[in-house]
Parts: structure tokens; sequence; C-alpha cells
């Protein structure tokens, strides 16, 4: 399958149907890997829906194939690209990619000045983040709000990360910090300028699909 059979949006209310879907799928894929991620309800995902901070992938039948959100620390200073997931049979056909790109696009958007950053063990994540203009950084580097860490309680590995008193742990920390890149004022203009050209195009690949 190639990259133009998915569709890739903002996540709307409608979308809703499938936040159960998106969880457990979240859940499955995390012990797979045999690595822990900060569990998230039906309900968390159904807010980010609500709050337009969300990326849902579609293939070209219609069905649901992958699913990303923003959250935002630090008083919007930090922002994190988090929970990605894909559907099992679309794994290792580039959506995951594409849907990274639009999420960090969505992220530079709302957030224009933060910086966005992320922790992973996956190395096709690493990769697509190198891409995207990330940089492999210590975990002093990242924002240093509690309610971030705590959701890393429900990881299997919280006990080494509060071991190392959350100076590392078996994730790869990687940031991406507008100042080495385009200024937050031209990005901001840039996506304003293209905003209703996106949706538009979006709008009409959607309708033809359905």
């Amino acid at each position: 399958m190639n990259e133009a059979s998915f569709l890739i949006r903002v996540a709307v209310s409608d979308d809703k149907i499938y936040s159960t879907l998106i969880t457990d799928e979240m859940e499955a894929s995390a012990k797979a890997r045999g690595t822990g991620i900060a569990k998230r309800t039906p309900e968390y995902i159904e807010q980010k829906m609500d709050e337009g901070k969300a990326v849902i992938a579609f293939d070209s039948k219609g069905e649901w194939a992958g699913f990303c959100y923003i959250e935002e620390w630090g008083h919007g200073k930090f922002v994190a690209n988090s929970g990605l997931i894909v559907a099992p049979q679309y794994r290792k056909t580039g959506v995951a990619k594409q849907i990274k790109k639009k999420i960090f696009q969505l992220s530079r958007e709302k957030y224009p000045t933060a910086k966005i950053f992320g922790l992973t063990t996956g190395l096709a994540v690493m990769k697509i983040n190198s891409e995207l203009g990330y940089k492999p950084v210590t975990y002093s580097e990242l924002t240093d709000d509690e309610k971030f860490w705590n959701g890393c309680k429900s990881c299997v590995n919280y006990d080494i990360l509060m071991s190392k008193d959350r100076q590392t742990c078996l994730c790869t920390a990687m940031l991406y910090d507008p100042k080495d890149g385009v200024s937050p004022q031209e990005t901001k203009e840039y996506f304003q300028e293209k905003k209703s050209v996106f949706e538009r195009l979006f709008r009409i690949k959607w309708l033809k699909l359905r």
C-alpha cells in the first residue's frame, strides 16, 4: 500500500467512535514491544478530539489506520506529540511517518513558540523525528512539569526512571526547538495562509472516500 492510499487529517468530535479502539491498540502494542506507556482512557482521547489536538488516519476504504495527539506542558512552553499508534495491518506502510508529519505541523500551528519533545524506545520513531528536526537531548532539557512525569507512573519502567532521579531511562529523549529553524512568526503566518487550502483539499478527498 502506498502513501497516497491514506487520508491524514485533524480528528473531530465525530471520530470519538474510535476512541476505545485507539486506547486498546495502544495498550496491546506496548505489551507486544515489552515497553511501557502512560495509559490513556477513551475519555482522554475524546477530549483531544474535541480540542482539535489530534490527528487521525484512514485507508482508502475509510477504515481506521492510525492516530496521534498533542499534549501541552509548562504552560505552553513545551508540547509533546504523544500516543502514536498504527493499526497492525498498516504498519510498515509509511502511514506512521505521514501521521508524525501532520501532528508536527499541527503542533507548530497551535504552539509556534513551543519546544516539541518526545520520549520513545522505537527506532522508527527516532528516525522520523530526526527528519523533522528533532535532536537527541538529556532529560534535563525536557519540561519539568510534574504532570508530565506523573504520567510515567503507569509505565513498566517507572522504577528505573525514579532510581535515576528522572535523569535517564530506557526511552530516548528528543527535542525540536523552533529557535533552531524557521522563526515562530514565519511558521504562524505560513500555516494561517495554508490552513484553508489544506482543509478544502482534505474535505473534498474525505467526501469522496465516504
